[in-house]
């Protein structure tokens, strides 16, 4: 009896929905390299959690301990990758990881202008909004008009610097620590680090929620 080794046939009945050509292709790839023995069913059911655990907090824990540990956020600025691993967090897919850090003087954020070049090691899949040609044209030539779309209204003495992220480099913004946090833990502030303070299209949550 056959056995269908696609990662279709692991999904709920009730969550299934129409699969798209390319879906139909990765399955069908899939399958034939499990029953070649290229891979198992077992290795893409681990890949798969993989992925899916990889979320915008494992980096929100890098911004919390550069915010309370000056030592780390000195490595962390100089080599972003080995400051990374002492946390036991996997950047091993990435070729470069530079941490940049956001002050009262200088705001970075960060665009893919070709595609969605995106540091998923750490941060999760990008969104869409990342991936639209809309953002990746409009803020390298109006920064602040974007960032104010968002919500992000810089003083006009701050300089916007825009970061392009490539196949071969990617970034971490580290926000500004927000004012009246000095008694929190380090599990509290990673609470206040959002998925885009760490692209740059917002700063961190006050303590107050806002």
């Amino acid at each position: 009896m056959h056995k269908d080794h696609s990662l279709e046939a692991h999904v709920p009945v009730h969550d299934r929905h129409e699969s798209t050509y390319y879906e139909k292709r990765t399955y069908a790839i899939q399958a034939l390299l499990i029953e070649k023995g290229i891979i198992t069913a077992d290795e893409v059911r681990r890949a798969v959690e993989d992925m899916d655990s990889r979320t915008p907090a494992l980096g929100a824990r890098v911004v919390a301990r550069a915010w309370v540990d000056p030592a780390f956020k000195a490595r962390l600025l100089s080599d972003a990758k080995a400051a990374v691993a002492e946390l036991g967090i996997d950047v091993s897919p990435l070729s470069v990881l530079v941490a940049v850090e956001n002050t009262e003087k200088v705001h970075h954020v960060v665009v893919c202008t070709l595609c969605s070049c995106y540091p998923r090691s750490i941060l999760g899949l990008p969104p869409d909004w990342y991936k639209s040609l809309n953002y990746r044209s409009r803020v390298v030539a109006d920064p602040r008009g974007v960032l104010k779309e968002f919500g992000l209204e810089l003083d006009p003495d701050v300089e916007v610097r825009v970061l392009d992220s490539t196949a071969d480099m990617r970034y971490l913004v580290i926000p500004a620590r927000p004012p009246g946090t000095e008694n929190m833990s380090e599990e509290e502030l990673a609470g206040l680090v959002t998925r885009d303070s760490m692209i740059g299209v917002a700063k961190a949550r006050n303590p107050g929620g806002s």
